[in-house]
């Protein structure tokens, strides 16, 4: 009697994002799709054309690309991405030995809605979506909100199980009727806890090339550049804290379409001298480790990866409560939440840090101590157990 082969009975997963930009959500599907077990899965990655880490997902043996798949709402290309994915999957299923598990996996609002109807039109059933914060909010007009929901109900309809990355938007799928508790299972956001523990081996070295003082406390911003993040309260927390402050310095890596007002504020705020503005970085770690305090300024999230990696790295930090932000940040134990948009709020709070040092040391080393269900490989682990309960 012949046995079958290692490779026709290798599960299908099939990973699509919209775009490869450095957020956690693209972080971390592009780190999975790389470490998924190549004994037990036959990996694939969608993505659309964009992003800073596209270069990487190319090099992925299982990557295709969907040309009209962006993140601006198009009728007409993202119909056409919807015809381009279901396409794509179709090919994978022909490609995959007959009788063989196929599990289609989205991420990100937009691809998370076309990826799984492509995939439902295609004959996918088992389909699993992860939420990385949703794609409503309360700073939507209501009824775009309200259309956003009823897309998120409709295409709940086809999916098999939900990932949630925080608590928060657990709650908030089961109040807007997306998912029940049993239909959704939650996996945080994985990051290298030991690469952002470890003190780099000059920890002055990111300064001198970015021309910090080597003395000056530097408060530090990782985000997006878009209204979500809200940059610009950031900017206008560190004009209060420069006020107190004036040997002080702000770092704020990242880009986005905010980028030009920035650097407005940046002037009108006469920050000039103080303030840096370095792009998007792949030293993250070495950027925490040159900082005093780590700063998220964000209106939603789902929980932001820059925070865990704050706390890896043993910075106290300041952040807005919102949605899975409390389930990382204590307040007043490993830093300080404040109200989204509570700019003068947020100033005290940096302002409190620098000046009680060594209750700010206490609360990054607290902080240490509360990032262990953040282990990027666990995170692996737990969706590798989820795909093989699926495929039965």
């Amino acid at each position: 009697m012949s046995v079958p082969s290692m490779a026709a009975q290798l599960i299908t997963v099939v990973h699509i994002i919209t775009k490869m930009e450095l957020g956690g959500a693209q972080r971390n599907t592009l780190y999975t799709v790389q470490h998924l077990d190549p004994q037990l899965f036959r990996v694939y990655l969608l993505t659309g054309p964009d992003g800073e880490l596209l270069e990487e997902a190319r090099a992925c043996p299982g990557w295709r690309l969907i040309p009209d798949m962006l993140r601006e709402v198009s009728p007409r290309r993202d119909f056409a991405a919807l015809l381009q994915i279901r396409r794509e999957i179709r090919r994978i299923m022909a490609d995959a030995p007959e009788g063989v598990p196929v599990i289609v996996h989205t991420h990100s609002s937009k691809a998370g809605i076309l990826g799984r109807w492509a995939a439902w039109l295609a004959g996918v059933r088992t389909i699993v979506h992860s939420v990385h914060g949703f794609g409503f909010h309360d700073y939507q007009k209501r009824p775009v909100r309200l259309l956003y929901q009823a897309l998120e109900r409709l295409s709940a309809w086809i999916t098999t199980r939900f990932i949630v990355v925080s608590q928060a938007n657990l709650r908030t799928g089961v109040a807007a009727g997306i998912f029940s508790k049993e239909d959704a299972c939650l996996i945080r956001s994985g990051i290298d806890i030991e690469a952002f523990a470890s003190a780099p081996a000059d920890p002055q070295a990111v300064r001198r090339e970015l021309g910090i003082p080597p003395d000056a406390p530097l408060i530090t911003m990782v985000a997006c550049f878009k209204p979500q993040k809200a940059p610009l309260d950031f900017v206008r927390a560190c004009a209060a804290v420069h006020r107190r402050h004036p040997e002080a310095c702000f770092l704020l890596a990242g880009d986005g379409e905010l980028r030009e007002q920035i650097e407005a504020a940046v002037v009108e705020s006469g920050l000039e001298e103080h303030f840096f503005l370095p792009g998007w970085r792949r030293d993250v770690a070495a950027l925490l480790h040159a900082s005093q305090v780590a700063v998220l300024s964000s209106y939603w999230e789902g929980l932001p990866q820059v925070v865990p990696q704050a706390c890896a790295a043993g910075l106290p930090v300041v952040a807005t409560r919102v949605d899975g932000t409390p389930e990382i940040v204590r307040d007043g134990l490993n830093g300080f939440l404040v109200p989204p948009g509570e700019i003068g709020l947020m100033a005290e709070k940096i302002i409190y840090l620098l000046d009680h040092p060594e209750e700010a040391r206490a609360m990054g080393r607290a902080a240490q101590g509360m990032t262990a269900e953040f282990d990027i490989t666990a995170m692996v682990r737990r969706q590798e157990q989820l795909y093989c309960e699926l495929a039965g």
